[in-house]
């Protein structure tokens, strides 16, 4: 038996349906440790836990650390330390080496989780990304301005989504940011020049540094864009087959970056860019599964349970490259307005006209409080085997569907 132990802070369904693939696998057994009581996780759950640990903050090393131990006392040594939120990963790889948990190591993990890091390196293996700064104070953030010139994003190192980032139009907005963050030494700002182009996933599968993997998925717009206009609602496709000219400069870079940063085993969610003259640039890299449903819809595409799969790959290191048999895509149903959901407007009329296409979705409930993320108050998910009929799809969704939204 392999006992494997999953930190999920908080119970969420987006993060629970990765524990349960785990519990769910022959020969482990599943711990948790989290800040939510275990009665918030599901009872078939809890029915298969070997252990459960609450704590006040699942993200702070030391807690972490005592927790796995404890949970190593009582259960059995642990064998897997695992995790799927981005700012977890770093304490996850520092407690892995301190109990000597195979699994990967803090260097590496640094290399995803520090952005500045992660883009000098890029920028010394000759890899296409933003030009960036690391910045300890306005002097040089301005110095930066002044290189590169505008647009600018502004994030902090160790940002993790469109939620952590700002852009600057101009030098006001850029004044107006560095107020607001206050850049100092150990209180960097990180400062990329804005990449303008068509944006992109590669999510992918390395198994003993051994590329097995990719998805490419079509942001429309990106989620930066998302973030700064409330009205528009976001959708992506998974397009059936990658082998096209318009993906052989990520085919050939992405694999190379995932190996600078020193990924070994594991899934990894990356972001970039194609700009306007073909050329391509990388944004971001998490050394994690993809979020906001990205796991479901590659689910999808190749028929076969990701979620299951990725527990398989971190556990008991096998992976099997599945055969891509379908486009998918997702269309993010963002509530229109301030308050909560009132109304959902253009539902039968999708379903009359989408019926056979949809296969997933998660529906706003009225009454229901308006989201800060750009996944918005719930989605769609179609499927076919032709790209041109999930893009034409999804379109038709957020042209149809209204999600109301009002104070009260």
């Amino acid at each position: 038996m392999v006992h494997v132990v999953f930190a999920i802070p908080f119970a969420m369904e987006s993060t629970l349906r990765f524990a349960r693939a785990a519990a769910a696998l022959p020969g482990v057994r599943l711990s948790i440790v989290s800040q939510d009581p275990i009665e918030k996780l599901p009872a078939e759950l809890r029915a298969q836990l070997a252990g459960f640990e609450r704590v006040a903050d699942a993200m702070q090393l030391e807690v972490l650390a005592t927790a796995v131990e404890a949970l190593a006392r009582r259960v059995g040594p642990v064998e897997r330390l695992l995790g799927i939120l981005e700012p977890l990963q770093e304490a996850l790889a520092l407690v892995r080496e301190r109990l000597r948990i195979r699994g990967m190591d803090a260097a590496t993990a640094r290399n995803f989780r520090d952005k500045a890091r992660m883009k000098d390196l890029f920028a010394a293996h000759g890899l296409p990304c933003a030009r960036h700064r690391l910045c300890a104070s306005t002097a040089a953030a301005l110095e930066f301005a002044r290189e590169v010139g505008f647009p600018l994003v502004g994030k902090p190192p160790a940002g993790a989504g469109a939620k952590a980032t700002a852009r600057c139009a101009d030098a006001a907005e850029l004044q107006k940011f560095l107020a607001e963050v206050t850049p100092a030494p150990g209180r960097e700002v990180l400062l990329e020049e804005f990449v303008q182009g068509r944006e992109f996933s590669f999510d992918t599968v390395t198994l003993h540094g051994q590329h097995l993997f990719h998805n490419i998925c079509s942001y429309a717009p990106t989620p930066l864009q998302v973030m700064e206009n409330p009205w528009i609602q976001w959708c992506v496709v998974l397009p059936r087959e990658l082998s096209g000219p318009q993906f052989a400069e990520i085919h050939r870079v992405g694999p190379r970056a995932l190996a600078t940063l020193g990924m070994w085993t594991g899934m990894s969610h990356m972001e970039w860019f194609r700009r306007a003259d073909g050329s391509i640039a990388i944004g971001e890299v998490a050394a994690r599964p993809p979020g906001a449903q990205f796991m479901t819809l590659m689910s999808y595409v190749h028929d076969l349970d990701m979620y299951r799969a990725f527990a398989q790959l971190m556990v008991y290191e096998t992976f099997t490259p599945p055969a891509r048999a379908y486009a998918a895509g997702a269309a993010y149903l963002r509530g229109q307005g301030e308050g909560k959901v009132v109304a959902v407007h253009g539902l039968e009329r999708v379903q009359r006209e989408l019926g056979n296409l949809i296969v997933e979705a998660r529906l706003p409930q009225v009454g229901q409080p308006a989201s800060t993320s750009y996944e918005g108050e719930g989605y769609m998910i179609v499927r076919h085997p032709d790209t041109a009929v999930v893009e034409a799809a999804v379109l038709q969704i957020v042209k149809t569907l209204r999600v109301e939204l009002a104070k009260g």
